[in-house]
């Protein structure tokens, strides 16, 4: 008899589907994904300030339904989907998967099925964003509280697992179920795809012989795009451009900073289908978070898909993982201008060494794959 899957997640997003689809072609295993956010309201976009609706599929491969819930906001509060577990029964569901407990039909989706289903639980929180004192204590007592809730927690890597671990989960109850993008979409680019790099990078008169640096994601505080900007500016090297893509609330911030810097230009928020492109626009991907509220770090996985070198904080979640000093890129301090600017100076010495970065990064990340996660998940149901 199969084992059924039921997966509660606020809405489809473009990291997370195939994993699904993935998951539904595994042999004796069927899985039903619960939404609990409206499908419309997932459009808007908090920190890119603005609608964004994916050019990838989101919802095909997998057996999935939204549940009911009257409310658009994404607050605590707001997700409450009062029917959620009466379909949950109704499938018939051996065991459930919840992503994020910060709202309140996940809570109690845990709490409800916990000593009556086996409860499974994702998510990329770590530890290192965390300060002393009494808040910290009492959030730990908190957190415990919640987590002894669940069976099993499906960790993404190292900082990942130190977090669930000090939150009172046993070794034996944690499962590597890695991080991961699609990286054969990733990992090649068609024609059109070319064609964009090239005009762009003569639009942005990037020679040959020069050096660029992409910056992908959101402009926001804890991303600290900032940072990478002020280092670049005073290391003043003429052939170093760096090129900024995405939307927030820094976007303003970030065009007066690069303003008159004629090497350092901006790009508005990319869909999906380009961004095979618009990563290999350079030859250097570089992350420069500084938190708090930095998890995982994805774009770094699909950049090491697009055979880059990669440059990134010690505050994104996945720089212990994948990241390996001098065989694929750097890690630097976070929010240190001057250890920032040691490391681009030590990937920009020698152009020649960034091609051999790149294909480490293509090697380390192909074992971060949606056939690693799916099998790690089959594996926990059959062994409760």
């Amino acid at each position: 008899m199969s084992k059924r899957l039921a997966i509660v997640t606020t809405h489809p997003i473009q990291y997370y589907a195939p994993v699904f689809a993935t998951l539904a072609q595994q042999d004796g295993l069927e899985i039903k994904v619960f939404y609990t956010w409206k499908k419309e309201a997932a459009k808007f976009d908090r920190d890119f300030g603005k609608d964004v609706e994916w050019d990838i599929p989101l919802l095909d491969g997998y057996e999935n339904c939204f549940v009911a819930n009257d409310n658009a906001g994404r607050g605590f509060w707001d997700v409450k989907n009062p029917g959620l577990l009466k379909e949950i029964k109704a499938w018939n569901a051996s065991a459930v998967l919840v992503f994020g407990w910060n709202y309140l039909s996940h809570l109690k989706t845990m709490f409800h099925f916990k000593n009556r289903i086996p409860v499974l639980f994702r998510g990329d929180s770590t530890l290192l964003d965390e300060t002393g004192g009494v808040k910290k204590w009492l959030r730990r007592i908190f957190l415990k509280f919640i987590y002894s809730r669940i069976d099993h927690a499906l960790y993404v890597g190292k900082a990942n697992k130190a977090y669930f671990l000090k939150h009172g989960l046993k070794n034996e109850q944690l499962v590597f179920a890695p991080h991961a993008v699609d990286n054969k979409r990733f990992g090649t680019i068609t024609e059109a795809q070319e064609f964009f790099i090239k005009n762009a990078r003569n639009a942005f008169c990037i020679d040959t012989n020069d050096i660029t640096i992409v910056y992908c994601g959101k402009l926001l505080p804890k991303k600290n795009p900032l940072l990478l900007a002020g280092a670049v500016k005073q290391l003043n090297h003429p052939n170093l451009h760096v090129i900024f893509v995405g939307d927030g609330m820094l976007e303003q911030q970030l065009k007066n900073e690069i303003a008159g810097y004629g090497n350092m230009h901006w790009l508005p928020f990319q869909n999906q289908s380009l961004m095979p492109a618009i990563y290999r626009l350079g030859e250097i991907f570089c992350l420069p978070s500084s938190g708090p509220g930095e998890t995982w770090g994805l774009a770094v996985n699909e950049a090491m898909a697009c055979s880059m070198a990669v440059l990134v904080s010690d505050k994104v979640g996945c720089a212990a993982d994948l990241v390996q000093d001098e065989m694929n890129g750097y890690i630097f301090r976070s929010n240190d201008i001057t250890d920032t600017k040691e490391k681009i100076n030590k990937l920009i010495n020698n152009k020649d060494s960034l091609a051999e970065m790149g294909l480490a990064s293509a090697d380390i990340i192909s074992q971060w794959n949606f056939d690693a996660i799916s099998l790690a998940i089959k594996n926990v149901l059959l062994q409760v």
